[in-house]
């Protein structure tokens, strides 16, 4: 699982059957000083987030799982809002 920051909403009228009531959100993935790391990507939406939340997300097989639609072409799902984080930086090498 990984963070990210949710930036944009994603319409597409056509897509596979298997994505028809799909919520698509635009998800930019960050580190863990919330910046921006890579680039952005679409990920399913479980849990209802919003433009602008921090969430946890995965990727491959488990968001499929996460989804529930063990045969469709997800390849990242939205599987938490996150609500708050204690970092202790004493234990992190940089």
């Amino acid at each position: 699982m990984q963070l990210g920051r949710i930036i944009g909403t994603v319409v597409a009228t056509r897509k596979s059957d298997s994505l028809v009531g799909s919520k698509l959100l635009l998800t930019q993935p960050i580190d863990i000083d919330m910046k921006p790391t890579g680039k952005p990507l679409v990920a399913v939406d479980t849990v209802g987030a919003g433009i602008g939340e921090i969430v946890i997300y995965a990727t491959g097989t488990a968001s499929r799982n996460a989804a529930e639609k063990k045969t469709s072409a997800i390849d990242a799902a939205i599987v938490g809002i996150v609500d708050n984080m204690d970092v202790y930086n004493e234990f992190i090498d940089k």
